[in-house]
């Protein structure tokens, strides 16, 4: 099988991966050219060089370092032709949906790996997981991507389902991309190519492009971030004072409700002091301004507010419906939407465009809404 070389940027943030036994448990040390080091002959396919814009443990991932993730790629996307990004396990979900958020205009590759053991060690899954994120990264397609254990996962529906296990990651309420197998891509029946085209040059209109980092590739950064949010797990018995604290402190708030979308919606019992229910407390919320995103503890199938009694009590009060989003992915476009809509009407809007297809029908609106001049 031929290949036309590509140019290939390993962009290197620590994690498991990188990381090395300091007696005091792993940290992240060993550089970005010994990472290309390990990855099997690839040779004959493209070239790979490597940069390092950190190197840390992903528990301490904020949205700020995110912002060099998108930027790094920004301020190479001229000299090559896919990315990939090394990067810990744990908060990996939440970093892929940040930086699909940021990037407009991408038309390349960028694919987020990591492992669950040290690429020094004699068993690990981490020379497998950066050979078939290079494999993927080498493809005619663009977006924003996790490869990981030979699938291939869009960037806003991978979610970490195992602490140890190599198949640590799934693709959560679609269906996978693709597969990897032996370097080979095998595409999945409901990709498409053509939305997820490869574009060597796609400019936009001035009109269009925010004032942030930009190329005249047309791809750009728009990496501003609200972090006044907090994502909220109900449980029976929770006392709802806790959402006059928010209202004081925080724009948005992500509750992890009950199954499909269930709220307590009337007041405590005699045994606990509440005297409003969850779903009056969050009809003060949103009067007061404050986004509310309501998303499932399950892990599948998402949010529906059409079939309790419930639900409709919670579409009354103007909520934003995660769908089909996992927390990660919801988590941090809120975090995006507050920083760029004032609007509760235009934070919704945003928020309950499906987020399939690695998030284009919302990069789409967010385009459109630029030319509008919001």
């Amino acid at each position: 099988m031929g290949y036309s070389v590509k140019n290939i940027l390993i962009i290197a943030t620590g994690g498991t991966i990188a990381s090395t036994d300091s007696g005091d448990g792993l940290v992240p040390a060993i550089d970005v050219k010994k990472l290309i080091s390990y990855i099997p002959d690839i040779s004959g396919r493209c070239n790979i060089d490597g940069i390092s814009i950190m190197n840390i443990d992903s528990s301490n991932m904020t949205p700020s370092l995110m912002k060099k993730v998108a930027d790094a790629v920004v301020d190479n996307y001229g000299d090559f032709d896919g990315f990939v990004v090394t990067h810990g396990t744990d908060t990996l979900g939440y970093s892929a949906a940040a930086v699909t958020y940021m990037l407009k205009g991408l038309g390349k590759p960028v694919v987020f790996t990591g492992s669950q053991l040290p690429i020094e060690h004699s068993d690990t899954d981490a020379k497998r997981n950066l050979f078939d994120a290079v494999c993927f990264a080498c493809e005619n397609v663009s977006g924003v991507y996790v490869v990981f254990n030979g699938i291939v996962i869009y960037g806003t529906h991978a979610r970490k389902i195992k602490t140890t296990s190599f198949d640590a990651f799934e693709s959560a309420n679609i269906e996978a991309a693709a597969k990897v197998v032996n370097g080979v891509v095998v595409y999945s029946g409901e990709f498409s190519k053509e939305k997820h085209r490869y574009i060597e040059y796609n400019k936009y209109s001035e009109n269009d492009k925010s004032d942030n980092d930009s190329n005249d590739t047309g791809l750009y950064a728009d990496t501003d971030m609200c972090e006044d949010i907090m994502v909220l797990k109900l449980f029976p018995g929770i006392k709802t004072d806790i959402f006059d604290y928010i209202k004081e402190h925080y724009r948005g708030v992500i509750i992890e409700s009950f199954g499909i979308g269930g709220i307590p919606c009337t007041a405590g019992d005699e045994e606990n002091d509440s005297n409003s229910s969850v779903a009056e407390k969050i009809g003060e919320l949103t009067e007061a301004g404050i986004a509310v995103v309501i998303t499932t503890q399950c892990m599948y199938e998402g949010v529906s507010l059409d079939v309790y009694e419930v639900g409709h009590i919670l579409a009354r009060q103007n909520v934003i419906v995660a769908k089909d989003m996992t927390t990660e992915a919801v988590t941090m476009k809120l975090m995006w939407a507050l920083a760029h809509y004032t609007k509760m009407t235009d934070v919704k809007e945003f928020m309950e465009v499906l987020n399939v297809e690695g998030a284009r029908m919302a990069t789409q609106y967010i385009v459109d809404k630029l030319g509008e001049g919001i």
